[in-house]
């Protein structure tokens, strides 16, 4: 039984062999049978990267001439070099000695077309190739090369509403060192040029240690953020001495290299972002996008929320050169497509001159049109500089920004606060619309200091200021009298104030292309469950916290005949509605009125910021952020909300602005105060 089985094992492997054998004379006789079979099969080894039997098929004079190493190499490095397949051709003509036929190939940079001729005769029975570099393109000699060049496309800029670059193509300062050009004993200087980069010794050395490195060659080292010689910036100052005394080391040269810059540096950083190298990740995920090893990506921002636009796309060109490396023939092409550039509505001298104002405290300033919805400025406080990324951040100054107590990489503009007093004109047009409140009705004074019943405990609503008159909605508006607006939470009711506020976009996603977080009046989204949380609610505490974009939408409404606007962000952008009807046109009417009284009234919470040439109006606001009542270590947020009343469609300004830490310094007065050499600046006259 075993002999059989290998009796059987036997002639199968004689079978297999007798194949092998018959196709092997097959394809010797297919070589023998003409010239135009022989072109057809040397063109099909190419794709099947059969270079070896390529070269078999070349005659006596060929290979004398060329090396089977030569020739494999040189084929090999062309058409995968080129990315070749689909190789197709189609023969004009056979005559005695040459085949004349038309080749078509796909490349990595498109398809290559071309008419060409090889030489075929027999030698020694079989049809054979005279072979010369022309055979692989015809206008290629054999001192010629062929290359890919990558036609870099360029990343898409970012501008402000009047064309001032947010982010772009510029210059950074690359620092280099020639080795050879170095001192006799470079350990000192090595050591002095560490400190200044805020580098390691062995950094450096590394870099230098790399194999291509010669004596006479510059190694990069560091980029530094180009000196701007018309800024007198601290940052500026301290980065032209580095430079200065980095000259000094002998060996070190200095000078530009195109790159990725932030013209605005902090100011912008928190909205426009910034690029770094694609991680593998990244890469991972978007290598058939058009993006390498060697791409940046944005990581932050609007550099990350645009990147899809923004990235560019390189091309390619195979390109045949000559031995002096002179372009001599361009054998396909791709074009580059450039990234988009984008158009923001942003006003970049508005942006700055907030950043600038506020750029001690921590903060937030949105600034819109609320005719239009075009958002003016985004502006978070303290700030790091984008630049920083792109040259390289240092590990100490990574870790700088980190600890940093005020957590300048932290986005404030984007997150939720409690808004305090700044609550009240939408809480006061909730009462109206609702039919829930009667604006001259009066509440009644109580003190500074009133609780429902004894129900509440312990616990009482405190108000800053007593004053006269009716403690009706205007005063209330006025002299930002907490009590009063509790009182007329509860008249409102939560299940009234709940769905007002869902209407008002409370719990929604705000319609924006950076995004916001949304807005919540309770931590579950269900009405107020107590009195206490009801009352504390109508003068926005509570549970409370809105969206600094949201707050500009909103009080927009007062703008709209009650309708919130969308804000956008681009100048393609269009003024569209987000919310309808939010409040009543009577509501709308009232609150305006109000408003223009809490600055211009010598009482009035805004008053500070009144201007002589501009009818301001507005709202104040401080939100204490503490454990309990009786929790004195707490600390306030202080917001201003301020709009120029006679604003039309072309000029109206609203600035929304919130400050941490305004206890002990002012409450909302010191962001009032703060605010008013802005509004001088930039608040359109009437």
């Amino acid at each position: 039984m075993e002999l059989l089985k290998k009796h059987k094992i036997l002639v199968i492997v004689a079978g297999v062999l007798i194949l092998i054998a018959a196709a092997l004379l097959i394809y010797r006789f297919a070589i023998l049978k003409s010239p135009e079979a022989v072109l057809k099969q040397y063109m099909a080894c190419i794709e099947r990267q059969e270079y070896d039997s390529m070269y078999e098929m070349l005659d006596e004079e060929s290979r004398n001439q060329v090396s089977k190493k030569e020739f494999v190499t040189r084929n090999q490095n062309i058409y995968e070099g080129i990315g070749a397949k689909n190789i197709t051709i189609r023969v004009f003509k056979e005559k005695e000695g040459a085949v004349s036929y038309r080749t078509i190939l796909d490349s990595s940079a498109g398809e290559i077309r071309f008419p060409n001729e090889m030489n075929i005769h027999k030698e020694d029975g079989r049809y054979r190739i005279a072979w010369t570099d022309g055979l692989i393109f015809p206008q290629l000699g054999s001192e010629d090369t062929v290359k890919v060049v990558t036609l870099e496309a360029e990343r898409g800029n970012i501008y402000d509403r009047n064309g001032k670059l947010l982010a772009g193509k510029g210059a950074v300062a690359s620092v280099g060192l020639i080795p050879g050009k170095m001192s006799e004993e470079p350990s000192a200087d090595l050591k002095r040029m560490a400190e200044l980069l805020d580098m390691s010794v062995s950094d450096i050395e590394n870099k230098l240690d790399a194999e291509w490195v010669k004596d006479d060659l510059l190694v990069p080292i560091k980029k530094l953020k180009k000196v701007n010689e018309n800024s007198s910036s601290t940052v500026d100052l301290e980065n032209a001495e580095v430079q200065k005394q980095l000259l000094e080391i002998p060996g070190v040269i200095i000078g530009d290299e195109e790159s990725r810059v932030y013209p605005l540096a902090e100011d912008t950083a928190h909205l426009v972002g910034y690029v770094q190298g694609i991680s593998a990740e990244e890469l991972e995920s978007r290598k058939d996008k058009g993006y390498d090893e060697y791409s940046v990506i944005g990581k932050s921002g609007l550099e990350k929320l645009y990147e899809q636009r923004l990235h560019g796309i390189d091309g390619e060109k195979i390109v045949i050169y000559n031995e002096d490396g002179n372009e001599k023939a361009v054998l396909a092409e791709t074009k580059q497509k450039d990234g988009e550039d984008i158009h923001l509505t942003i006003n970049a001298q508005l942006q700055s001159a907030l950043y600038d104002t506020y750029k001690e405290d921590k903060s937030c300033t949105v600034a819109m049109n609320p005719k239009t919805g075009e958002v003016l400025a985004l502006v978070s406080t303290p700030s790091y500089d984008s630049n920083d990324f792109v040259v390289g951040m240092s590990e100490n100054r990574w870790k700088e920004l980190n600890n940093d107590k005020d957590s300048p990489m932290y986005n404030r503009f984007k997150q939720t606060w409690c808004p305090g007093s700044s609550l009240k004109p939408i809480v006061g047009a909730v009462g109206i619309t609702s039919g829930k409140l009667e604006a001259d009705q009066d509440m009644g004074h109580s003190g500074l200091s009133w609780q429902k019943d004894s129900s509440w405990g312990g616990y009482s609503v405190t108000t800053l200021h007593e004053y006269s008159g009716a403690a009706n909605l205007k005063n209330a508006l006025i002299y930002s009298d907490n009590i009063y607006f509790a009182k007329a939470a509860l008249q409102i009711g939560a299940d009234t104030l709940a769905q007002s506020l869902q209407k008002a976009g409370f719990g929604q996603e705000i319609p924006f292309a950076v995004e916001m977080n949304p807005s919540q009046y309770t931590n579950d989204g269900k009405p107020m469950s107590t009195e206490i949380q009801l009352a504390d609610s109508g003068y926005g505490q509570g549970e409370i916290l809105v969206n600094p974009l949201h707050l500009a939408s909103m009080y927009s409404a007062f703008f709209n005949e009650g309708d919130m606007i969308k804000p956008y962000l681009e100048t393609s952008g269009k003024t569209e509605t987000w919310l309808e009807d939010v409040f009543s046109k009577s509501a709308v009417s009232q609150i305006r009125s109000d408003l223009i009284e809490v600055i211009q009234n010598e009482n009035g919470t805004g008053h500070g910021a009144q201007l002589s040439d501009t009818l301001l109006a507005g709202k104040t606001g401080t939100a204490e952020i503490k454990t309990s009542q009786d929790d004195t270590s707490g600390t306030e947020l202080g917001w201003f909300c301020v709009y120029n009343e006679k604003g039309n469609k072309e000029n109206s300004l609203l600035l929304v602005t919130m400050v941490e830490d305004v206890k002990d310094r002012g409450g909302s007065a010191y962001v009032v105060n703060k605010s008013k050499k802005i509004l001088q600046k930039y608040m359109p006259a009437d």
